[in-house]
């Protein structure tokens, strides 16, 4: 299932942003991102199926690191590549409009900070011992905010945390002119984003040559 090139332009560009990488570089068909981190070199993404540029990357590309991504059946992702290309775990792509509602307050015993590094909002929640509880990010790109590395701790997960998180980065998020807001979520995170209202725009699959240790 191909996703909007528009969400998918704005969470390449949003992911950058929360990452401290360079600016996706458009290529035909799709986006390539410099990441120069251990195990990720790089990735292209892919707002629909592009078996011939597929292809040509696979060819291309001799090491490990290089992630590529489309929104496609994972068959046909892997049918476009040679044998040393290894599916990898998925992400759904979500999006919402962001109204304004009013942030949801987390437990009492809890503190939210917000932060704002460039145009990347961060808000924290500090449990009562001061350590932090939970946190999340969400990069402002034109009209998106682009929502990433939600986390709650397992010792402070079941309290509301990553709804409190959430609903006060798209508060801020508006209050700085954002008017839409996406995600890429994992299978597993996909139903705290649901029971907020965010709507399901299609699932990204991946696949990479693996390293030497895999």
């Amino acid at each position: 299932m191909a996703a909007d090139p528009r969400l998918v332009e704005a969470w390449v560009d949003g992911w950058a942003l929360s990452r401290g990488v360079a600016r996706p570089e458009r290529i035909a068909g799709g986006f390539h991102l410099t990441v120069d981190a251990p195990g990720h070199l790089a990735r292209y993404v892919f707002p629909a199926l592009d078996a011939v540029a597929l292809a040509r990357l696979g060819r291309e590309i001799d090491q490990p690191g290089v992630f590529l991504k489309a929104f496609c059946p994972p068959e046909a992702l892997m049918a476009a590549l040679d044998e040393r290309w290894r599916l990898e775990s998925c992400a759904d792509l979500m999006a919402t409009a962001l109204d304004g509602a009013p942030a949801v307050e987390p437990d009492p015993a809890y503190r939210l900070s917000t932060t704002l590094e460039g145009a990347v909002l961060v808000i924290a929640a500090a449990a009562p011992d001061g350590t932090l509880a939970a946190s999340g990010r969400a990069a402002l790109t034109g009209s998106f905010a682009v929502f990433d590395k939600i986390v709650t701790d397992p010792a402070h997960q079941r309290r509301g945390l990553g709804r409190a998180v959430m609903t006060r980065l798209g508060a801020e998020a508006v209050a700085r002119g954002a008017e839409e807001g996406v995600l890429a979520a994992t299978v597993e995170g996909r139903a705290l984003y649901e029971a907020l209202g965010w709507r399901f725009e299609g699932r990204l699959h991946t696949a990479v040559i693996p390293g030497p240790d895999a």
